[in-house]
Protein backbone atom coordinates (compact mmCIF):
# COMPACT_ATOMS: atom_id res chain seq x y z
CA UNK A 1 0.00 0.00 0.00
CA UNK A 2 1.52 3.04 -1.12
CA UNK A 3 0.64 6.52 -1.12
CA UNK A 4 -0.94 10.03 1.24
CA UNK A 5 -4.21 8.52 1.51
CA UNK A 6 -5.29 7.36 5.21
CA UNK A 7 -6.04 3.34 5.61
CA UNK A 8 -9.20 2.88 7.96
CA UNK A 9 -8.80 -0.57 9.49
CA UNK A 10 -12.73 -1.46 10.26
CA UNK A 11 -13.88 -3.57 12.92
CA UNK A 12 -16.78 -6.03 13.42
CA UNK A 13 -19.05 -4.25 14.82
CA UNK A 14 -19.17 -1.24 12.14
CA UNK A 15 -19.72 -3.74 9.36
CA UNK A 16 -22.57 -4.82 11.50
CA UNK A 17 -24.18 -1.86 12.31
CA UNK A 18 -23.95 -0.47 8.89
CA UNK A 19 -23.15 -2.85 5.61
CA UNK A 20 -22.60 0.36 3.55
CA UNK A 21 -19.59 0.85 5.70
CA UNK A 22 -17.28 -0.08 3.24
CA UNK A 23 -18.18 2.36 1.14
CA UNK A 24 -18.03 5.37 3.12
CA UNK A 25 -14.97 6.29 3.31
CA UNK A 26 -14.39 8.35 0.39
CA UNK A 27 -11.20 7.80 -1.68
CA UNK A 28 -9.44 6.37 1.48
CA UNK A 29 -8.18 2.62 1.79
CA UNK A 30 -9.90 0.38 3.75
CA UNK A 31 -8.29 -2.67 5.80
CA UNK A 32 -10.27 -5.69 6.85
CA UNK A 33 -8.55 -7.88 8.92
CA UNK A 34 -9.34 -11.50 9.08
CA UNK A 35 -10.26 -12.14 12.36
CA UNK A 36 -13.71 -9.60 11.12
CA UNK A 37 -13.94 -12.01 8.28
CA UNK A 38 -14.23 -15.41 10.59
CA UNK A 39 -16.59 -13.13 13.34
CA UNK A 40 -19.07 -12.11 10.07
CA UNK A 41 -18.66 -15.95 9.24
CA UNK A 42 -20.18 -16.63 13.05
CA UNK A 43 -22.80 -13.74 12.65
CA UNK A 44 -24.68 -14.92 9.15
CA UNK A 45 -26.82 -16.96 10.60
CA UNK A 46 -30.71 -16.11 11.87
CA UNK A 47 -33.43 -13.99 11.58
CA UNK A 48 -31.58 -11.03 13.64
CA UNK A 49 -31.25 -7.37 11.91
CA UNK A 50 -27.47 -8.09 13.08
CA UNK A 51 -27.94 -11.77 11.13
CA UNK A 52 -28.79 -9.97 8.07
CA UNK A 53 -26.60 -7.48 7.98
CA UNK A 54 -23.50 -9.67 8.20
CA UNK A 55 -25.24 -11.58 5.29
CA UNK A 56 -25.00 -8.23 3.52
CA UNK A 57 -21.93 -7.60 4.02
CA UNK A 58 -20.34 -10.85 2.65
CA UNK A 59 -22.25 -10.50 -0.10
CA UNK A 60 -20.91 -6.61 -0.91
CA UNK A 61 -17.30 -8.45 -0.12
CA UNK A 62 -18.22 -11.29 -2.87
CA UNK A 63 -19.08 -9.07 -5.43
CA UNK A 64 -16.09 -6.63 -5.18
CA UNK A 65 -13.37 -9.75 -5.14
CA UNK A 66 -15.69 -11.44 -8.41
CA UNK A 67 -14.93 -7.84 -10.14
CA UNK A 68 -11.54 -7.95 -9.39
CA UNK A 69 -10.38 -11.44 -9.92
CA UNK A 70 -8.37 -10.56 -12.67
CA UNK A 71 -5.91 -8.87 -10.30
CA UNK A 72 -3.96 -9.50 -7.42
CA UNK A 73 -5.93 -9.55 -4.40
CA UNK A 74 -2.46 -8.04 -2.60
CA UNK A 75 -3.10 -5.23 -4.54
CA UNK A 76 -6.37 -4.66 -3.28
CA UNK A 77 -9.64 -4.32 -4.79
CA UNK A 78 -11.21 -0.82 -6.39
CA UNK A 79 -14.26 0.01 -3.86
CA UNK A 80 -16.36 0.25 -6.40
CA UNK A 81 -19.96 1.33 -5.66
CA UNK A 82 -22.72 -1.17 -5.56
CA UNK A 83 -26.26 -0.50 -7.19
CA UNK A 84 -28.49 1.32 -4.72
CA UNK A 85 -26.39 2.74 -2.27
CA UNK A 86 -26.68 6.51 -2.29
CA UNK A 87 -23.45 8.05 -1.64
CA UNK A 88 -21.65 11.43 -1.10
CA UNK A 89 -18.52 11.34 -2.46
CA UNK A 90 -16.19 12.53 -5.82
CA UNK A 91 -14.61 10.75 -8.45
CA UNK A 92 -11.76 9.06 -6.93
CA UNK A 93 -12.36 5.50 -4.61
CA UNK A 94 -10.31 3.55 -2.37
CA UNK A 95 -9.32 0.46 -2.29
CA UNK A 96 -10.15 -2.77 -0.03
CA UNK A 97 -7.16 -4.55 1.48
CA UNK A 98 -7.42 -7.77 3.56
CA UNK A 99 -5.20 -9.28 5.89
CA UNK A 100 -3.63 -12.51 4.48
CA UNK A 101 -2.75 -13.98 7.66
CA UNK A 102 -4.05 -14.62 11.36
CA UNK A 103 -1.46 -12.40 13.01
CA UNK A 104 -1.81 -14.52 16.44
CA UNK A 105 -3.36 -17.83 17.33
CA UNK A 106 -6.93 -18.42 17.68
CA UNK A 107 -6.87 -18.79 21.71
CA UNK A 108 -6.42 -14.60 21.91
CA UNK A 109 -9.50 -12.61 22.16
CA UNK A 110 -10.96 -11.72 18.61
CA UNK A 111 -10.47 -7.85 20.30
CA UNK A 112 -6.87 -8.56 20.24
CA UNK A 113 -6.24 -9.92 17.26
CA UNK A 114 -7.74 -7.29 15.73
CA UNK A 115 -5.42 -4.71 17.31
CA UNK A 116 -2.38 -6.81 16.16
CA UNK A 117 -3.40 -6.81 12.66
CA UNK A 118 -3.80 -3.06 12.85
CA UNK A 119 -0.40 -2.44 14.18
CA UNK A 120 1.08 -4.73 11.86
CA UNK A 121 -0.51 -2.94 9.10
CA UNK A 122 0.73 0.42 10.68
CA UNK A 123 4.21 -1.43 11.08
CA UNK A 124 4.17 -1.84 7.43
CA UNK A 125 3.11 1.44 6.06
CA UNK A 126 5.22 3.98 8.08
CA UNK A 127 3.91 6.78 5.83
CA UNK A 128 0.74 6.40 5.91
CA UNK A 129 -2.01 7.19 8.27
CA UNK A 130 -3.82 3.89 9.99
CA UNK A 131 -6.85 5.12 11.60
CA UNK A 132 -8.85 1.95 13.19
CA UNK A 133 -12.95 2.50 13.24
CA UNK A 134 -15.05 0.04 15.93
CA UNK A 135 -17.81 1.23 18.28
CA UNK A 136 -16.68 -0.87 21.08
CA UNK A 137 -15.03 1.82 23.61
CA UNK A 138 -12.75 -0.57 25.22
CA UNK A 139 -10.94 -1.46 21.89
CA UNK A 140 -10.56 2.26 20.97
CA UNK A 141 -9.00 2.52 24.86
CA UNK A 142 -6.36 0.01 24.36
CA UNK A 143 -5.95 1.06 20.69
CA UNK A 144 -4.82 4.82 22.25
CA UNK A 145 -2.82 2.92 24.82
CA UNK A 146 -0.78 0.96 21.66
CA UNK A 147 -0.15 4.44 20.14
CA UNK A 148 -3.25 3.27 17.19
CA UNK A 149 -5.09 6.12 16.32
CA UNK A 150 -9.07 5.18 16.78
CA UNK A 151 -12.31 6.49 15.84
CA UNK A 152 -16.21 5.58 16.19
CA UNK A 153 -18.09 4.86 13.23
CA UNK A 154 -19.72 8.18 12.62
CA UNK A 155 -20.90 8.28 8.81
CA UNK A 156 -24.40 7.01 10.28
CA UNK A 157 -25.04 10.47 12.43
CA UNK A 158 -28.77 12.02 11.54
CA UNK A 159 -26.95 15.30 12.71
CA UNK A 160 -23.52 16.14 14.67
CA UNK A 161 -25.17 17.51 17.89
CA UNK A 162 -28.11 16.05 19.36
CA UNK A 163 -28.97 19.24 20.28
CA UNK A 164 -29.60 20.52 16.78
CA UNK A 165 -32.10 18.33 16.32
CA UNK A 166 -35.66 19.62 14.83
CA UNK A 167 -37.94 20.50 17.83
CA UNK A 168 -41.48 21.13 15.54
CA UNK A 169 -42.23 24.32 17.42
CA UNK A 170 -40.79 27.86 17.76
CA UNK A 171 -41.57 30.75 19.54
CA UNK A 172 -42.77 34.17 17.67
CA UNK A 173 -41.35 37.61 18.30
CA UNK A 174 -43.49 39.65 20.41
CA UNK A 175 -43.61 42.24 17.35
CA UNK A 176 -44.49 39.19 14.72
CA UNK A 177 -47.85 41.02 13.55
CA UNK A 178 -46.15 44.50 12.89
CA UNK A 179 -42.99 42.41 11.13
CA UNK A 180 -45.45 40.96 8.81
CA UNK A 181 -47.71 43.91 8.26
CA UNK A 182 -49.37 42.53 5.21
CA UNK A 183 -51.78 39.91 6.19
CA UNK A 184 -54.25 38.13 4.74
CA UNK A 185 -56.63 36.06 6.68
CA UNK A 186 -59.71 33.65 6.02
CA UNK A 187 -62.40 31.22 7.49
CA UNK A 188 -63.27 28.01 6.12
CA UNK A 189 -65.20 25.61 7.59
CA UNK A 190 -64.54 26.57 10.68
CA UNK A 191 -61.04 26.62 10.89
CA UNK A 192 -58.85 30.33 10.63
CA UNK A 193 -56.20 30.75 8.37
CA UNK A 194 -53.64 33.70 7.52
CA UNK A 195 -51.25 34.07 4.69
CA UNK A 196 -48.23 36.18 5.64
CA UNK A 197 -44.99 37.30 3.39
CA UNK A 198 -41.76 35.28 4.46
CA UNK A 199 -38.56 37.11 6.07
CA UNK A 200 -35.81 36.19 5.84
CA UNK A 201 -35.39 35.26 9.40
CA UNK A 202 -38.46 33.01 8.96
CA UNK A 203 -36.83 29.86 9.31
CA UNK A 204 -39.89 27.74 9.16
CA UNK A 205 -41.01 23.91 8.23
CA UNK A 206 -44.65 22.61 7.28
CA UNK A 207 -46.00 21.44 9.85
CA UNK A 208 -44.22 23.34 12.05
CA UNK A 209 -45.94 24.94 15.12
CA UNK A 210 -45.24 28.91 16.04
CA UNK A 211 -46.75 30.34 19.31
CA UNK A 212 -46.93 34.22 20.54
CA UNK A 213 -46.77 34.00 24.28
CA UNK A 214 -48.02 37.18 26.43
CA UNK A 215 -51.46 38.28 26.77
CA UNK A 216 -52.13 38.33 22.52
CA UNK A 217 -51.18 34.66 22.72
CA UNK A 218 -52.11 32.35 19.88
CA UNK A 219 -50.89 29.27 18.34
CA UNK A 220 -50.67 28.52 14.98
CA UNK A 221 -49.39 25.85 12.51
CA UNK A 222 -47.35 26.47 9.25
CA UNK A 223 -49.61 24.76 5.92
CA UNK A 224 -47.98 25.76 3.56
CA UNK A 225 -44.59 27.43 2.36
CA UNK A 226 -43.14 28.87 -0.89
CA UNK A 227 -40.40 31.28 -1.61
CA UNK A 228 -42.57 34.69 -0.39
CA UNK A 229 -45.49 33.74 1.53
CA UNK A 230 -46.49 31.39 4.36
CA UNK A 231 -50.15 29.60 4.97
CA UNK A 232 -50.77 29.44 8.71
CA UNK A 233 -53.13 27.44 10.20
CA UNK A 234 -55.36 28.89 13.85
CA UNK A 235 -54.80 25.31 15.95
CA UNK A 236 -57.70 24.45 17.87
CA UNK A 237 -57.23 24.80 21.85
CA UNK A 238 -57.30 20.62 23.43
CA UNK A 239 -57.16 21.97 26.86
CA UNK A 240 -60.38 23.12 26.80
CA UNK A 241 -63.47 20.86 27.19
CA UNK A 242 -65.43 21.27 24.15
CA UNK A 243 -61.85 20.14 21.91
CA UNK A 244 -60.65 17.09 24.56
CA UNK A 245 -59.75 13.83 22.73
CA UNK A 246 -61.13 10.68 24.12
CA UNK A 247 -61.74 12.56 27.51
CA UNK A 248 -58.06 13.98 27.06
CA UNK A 249 -57.39 17.34 27.53
CA UNK A 250 -54.23 19.20 26.66
CA UNK A 251 -52.24 20.13 29.89
CA UNK A 252 -49.84 22.14 28.12
CA UNK A 253 -48.63 24.47 24.76
CA UNK A 254 -46.96 20.96 23.07
CA UNK A 255 -49.11 18.41 24.16
CA UNK A 256 -51.68 20.80 22.56
CA UNK A 257 -49.59 20.85 19.40
CA UNK A 258 -49.31 17.38 19.45
CA UNK A 259 -52.98 16.55 19.89
CA UNK A 260 -53.50 18.82 16.66
CA UNK A 261 -50.59 17.00 14.21
CA UNK A 262 -52.29 13.45 15.85
CA UNK A 263 -56.42 14.49 14.69
CA UNK A 264 -55.46 15.69 11.15
CA UNK A 265 -56.16 13.17 8.46
CA UNK A 266 -53.64 15.23 6.31
CA UNK A 267 -50.84 14.33 8.60
CA UNK A 268 -49.48 11.02 7.66
CA UNK A 269 -46.29 10.63 9.94
CA UNK A 270 -46.29 12.16 13.56
CA UNK A 271 -43.06 12.02 15.95
CA UNK A 272 -43.21 12.46 19.38
CA UNK A 273 -39.94 12.77 21.63
CA UNK A 274 -40.25 13.74 25.30
CA UNK A 275 -38.94 12.12 28.52
CA UNK A 276 -40.86 9.83 30.28
CA UNK A 277 -44.31 11.17 31.84
CA UNK A 278 -44.79 14.28 28.99
CA UNK A 279 -47.65 12.04 27.63
CA UNK A 280 -46.27 10.55 24.44
CA UNK A 281 -48.58 6.98 24.86
CA UNK A 282 -51.94 8.36 26.13
CA UNK A 283 -51.99 11.39 23.80
CA UNK A 284 -51.15 8.78 21.10
CA UNK A 285 -53.90 6.35 22.06
CA UNK A 286 -56.62 9.13 23.17
CA UNK A 287 -56.27 10.14 19.40
CA UNK A 288 -56.19 6.95 17.74
CA UNK A 289 -59.36 5.85 19.85
CA UNK A 290 -61.12 8.91 18.68
CA UNK A 291 -60.35 8.16 15.14
CA UNK A 292 -61.06 5.10 14.92
CA UNK A 293 -64.26 4.54 16.98
CA UNK A 294 -65.84 8.05 17.14
CA UNK A 295 -64.83 9.23 13.27
CA UNK A 296 -63.86 5.61 11.95
CA UNK A 297 -61.16 7.07 9.92
CA UNK A 298 -58.91 4.23 10.58
CA UNK A 299 -60.17 0.21 10.83
CA UNK A 300 -58.28 0.09 13.65
CA UNK A 301 -54.89 0.80 16.08
CA UNK A 302 -51.86 -1.72 15.76
CA UNK A 303 -49.74 -1.40 18.66
CA UNK A 304 -45.95 -2.36 18.44
CA UNK A 305 -42.72 -1.85 20.07
CA UNK A 306 -39.41 -1.91 20.00
CA UNK A 307 -38.08 -4.07 22.71
CA UNK A 308 -34.59 -4.07 24.54
CA UNK A 309 -34.06 -7.23 22.30
CA UNK A 310 -35.56 -5.96 18.76
CA UNK A 311 -35.50 -8.32 16.20
CA UNK A 312 -34.63 -11.57 18.50
CA UNK A 313 -36.74 -14.64 18.74
CA UNK A 314 -39.73 -13.99 21.32
CA UNK A 315 -40.07 -17.83 20.80
CA UNK A 316 -39.74 -18.73 24.12
CA UNK A 317 -42.51 -16.64 25.65
CA UNK A 318 -45.78 -18.68 25.66
CA UNK A 319 -48.75 -18.04 23.72
CA UNK A 320 -49.76 -16.13 20.33
CA UNK A 321 -48.21 -14.00 19.06
CA UNK A 322 -50.36 -11.33 21.08
CA UNK A 323 -49.38 -12.72 24.09
CA UNK A 324 -45.87 -12.79 23.82
CA UNK A 325 -45.81 -8.87 23.42
CA UNK A 326 -47.75 -8.47 26.19
CA UNK A 327 -45.25 -8.33 29.32
CA UNK A 328 -43.68 -5.68 26.51
CA UNK A 329 -46.38 -3.37 26.49
CA UNK A 330 -47.03 -2.45 29.80
CA UNK A 331 -47.43 1.24 29.26
CA UNK A 332 -50.62 0.15 26.81
CA UNK A 333 -52.66 -1.18 30.07
CA UNK A 334 -51.42 1.64 32.12
CA UNK A 335 -52.91 4.44 29.51
CA UNK A 336 -56.26 1.86 28.69
CA UNK A 337 -57.14 2.36 32.54
CA UNK A 338 -56.96 5.84 31.76
CA UNK A 339 -59.16 5.76 28.86
CA UNK A 340 -61.05 2.99 29.42
CA UNK A 341 -62.85 4.45 33.01
CA UNK A 342 -66.33 5.30 32.21
CA UNK A 343 -68.04 7.75 34.68
CA UNK A 344 -71.10 5.34 34.79
CA UNK A 345 -71.62 1.99 34.57
CA UNK A 346 -69.82 0.44 37.87
CA UNK A 347 -67.07 -2.69 37.04
CA UNK A 348 -69.47 -3.91 34.54
CA UNK A 349 -69.59 -1.22 32.00
CA UNK A 350 -65.16 -0.89 32.43
CA UNK A 351 -65.52 -4.29 31.92
CA UNK A 352 -67.55 -4.11 28.80
CA UNK A 353 -65.51 -0.62 27.80
CA UNK A 354 -62.29 -2.45 28.27
CA UNK A 355 -62.99 -5.52 25.85
CA UNK A 356 -64.52 -2.69 23.54
CA UNK A 357 -61.21 -1.04 22.96
CA UNK A 358 -59.22 -4.44 23.02
CA UNK A 359 -61.19 -6.06 20.21
CA UNK A 360 -60.31 -2.35 17.98
CA UNK A 361 -56.19 -2.37 19.30
CA UNK A 362 -53.93 -5.02 17.83
CA UNK A 363 -50.14 -5.49 19.66
CA UNK A 364 -47.65 -6.54 16.56
CA UNK A 365 -44.28 -8.13 17.45
CA UNK A 366 -41.90 -6.21 15.08
CA UNK A 367 -39.95 -9.47 14.27
CA UNK A 368 -42.81 -9.92 11.85
CA UNK A 369 -43.49 -6.60 9.72
CA UNK A 370 -41.25 -7.49 6.96
CA UNK A 371 -43.16 -7.97 3.94
CA UNK A 372 -46.53 -6.48 5.23
CA UNK A 373 -48.78 -3.90 4.05
CA UNK A 374 -50.87 -2.12 6.59
CA UNK A 375 -54.50 -0.64 5.07
CA UNK A 376 -56.26 2.46 6.79
CA UNK A 377 -54.27 1.49 10.30
CA UNK A 378 -53.27 3.60 12.53
CA UNK A 379 -49.78 2.54 13.81
CA UNK A 380 -48.05 3.58 16.97
CA UNK A 381 -44.65 2.31 17.24
CA UNK A 382 -43.57 2.69 20.63
CA UNK A 383 -39.82 3.19 22.48
CA UNK A 384 -38.68 3.86 18.55
CA UNK A 385 -35.57 5.09 19.99
CA UNK A 386 -34.02 1.69 20.02
CA UNK A 387 -34.51 1.53 16.31
CA UNK A 388 -31.84 1.91 13.83
CA UNK A 389 -32.61 3.49 10.97
CA UNK A 390 -32.37 0.45 8.69
CA UNK A 391 -35.21 -0.89 11.09
CA UNK A 392 -37.54 2.26 11.21
CA UNK A 393 -37.30 2.48 7.27
CA UNK A 394 -38.62 -1.38 7.38
CA UNK A 395 -41.40 -0.16 9.70
CA UNK A 396 -42.41 2.90 7.94
CA UNK A 397 -42.76 1.66 4.22
CA UNK A 398 -45.49 -0.46 5.49
CA UNK A 399 -47.96 2.01 5.34
CA UNK A 400 -50.42 1.25 2.74
CA UNK A 401 -53.05 3.90 1.62
CA UNK A 402 -55.18 5.68 4.25
CA UNK A 403 -52.36 4.66 7.33
CA UNK A 404 -51.17 7.10 9.72
CA UNK A 405 -48.07 6.24 11.63
CA UNK A 406 -47.30 7.45 15.24
CA UNK A 407 -43.24 7.15 16.50
CA UNK A 408 -43.08 7.81 19.67
CA UNK A 409 -39.52 7.62 21.82
CA UNK A 410 -37.24 9.06 24.33
CA UNK A 411 -33.53 9.27 23.38
CA UNK A 412 -32.54 9.21 26.52
CA UNK A 413 -33.42 5.46 27.39
CA UNK A 414 -31.71 3.52 24.49
CA UNK A 415 -31.16 0.31 25.24
CA UNK A 416 -29.66 -0.84 21.95
CA UNK A 417 -25.68 -1.14 21.53
CA UNK A 418 -23.83 0.96 19.40
CA UNK A 419 -26.72 3.32 19.29
CA UNK A 420 -26.50 7.00 20.78
CA UNK A 421 -28.70 10.44 20.52
CA UNK A 422 -27.64 11.17 17.44
CA UNK A 423 -27.60 7.81 15.31
CA UNK A 424 -31.13 6.41 16.77
CA UNK A 425 -33.30 5.91 14.14
CA UNK A 426 -35.36 8.17 15.62
CA UNK A 427 -33.88 11.31 15.64
CA UNK A 428 -33.25 10.10 11.72
CA UNK A 429 -36.63 9.86 10.93
CA UNK A 430 -37.40 13.36 13.07
CA UNK A 431 -34.30 14.71 11.15
CA UNK A 432 -35.29 13.33 7.48
CA UNK A 433 -38.90 14.06 7.56
CA UNK A 434 -38.70 17.57 9.09
CA UNK A 435 -39.55 19.18 5.36
CA UNK A 436 -42.18 16.78 4.35
CA UNK A 437 -45.57 18.29 4.08
CA UNK A 438 -47.19 15.30 5.34
CA UNK A 439 -45.56 14.79 8.75
CA UNK A 440 -45.23 16.63 11.71
CA UNK A 441 -42.92 16.52 15.11
CA UNK A 442 -43.50 17.34 18.75
CA UNK A 443 -41.18 17.32 21.68
CA UNK A 444 -42.35 17.39 24.61
CA UNK A 445 -40.77 19.03 27.23
CA UNK A 446 -42.86 18.93 30.29
CA UNK A 447 -43.77 16.08 32.71
CA UNK A 448 -47.16 15.64 33.71
CA UNK A 449 -47.55 12.30 36.01
CA UNK A 450 -47.26 13.68 39.47
CA UNK A 451 -45.40 15.93 41.59
CA UNK A 452 -43.24 13.06 43.08
CA UNK A 453 -42.04 11.97 39.35
CA UNK A 454 -41.30 15.72 38.18
CA UNK A 455 -38.85 15.81 41.21
CA UNK A 456 -37.93 12.80 40.85
CA UNK A 457 -37.13 13.64 36.98
CA UNK A 458 -35.06 17.02 38.50
CA UNK A 459 -33.04 16.22 41.52
CA UNK A 460 -32.48 12.04 40.76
Amino acid sequence: MTGSKRIYALDTNVLLHDPTSLFRFEEHDVFIPMTVLEELDEKKKGASEVSRNGRQVSRFLNELVELGKQHDLGEGLELSNPQGIKLKRGGSVGRLYFQHRTSSNGHTKADNQILAAVIELRDQNPGRDVILVTKDINLRIKASINGIVAEDYENDRALDDFSLLYTGSAELPEDFWDLHPEVRSWTERGRTYYEVNRREQDDWHPNQCLYLPGESAVELRVLHLDETSATLLLLDDHSHANHHVWGIGARNREQNFALNALMDPDIDFVTLLGNAGTGKTLLALAAGLAQVMDQQRYREIIMTRATVSVGEDIGFLPGTEEEKMTPWMGALTDNLEVLANPEDGGSWGRQATNDLLASRIKIRSLNFMRGRTFLSRYLIIDEAQNLTPKQMKTLITRAGPGTKIVCLGNVEQIDTPYLTETTSGLTYAVDRFKNWEHSAHITLRRGERSRLADFAAESL
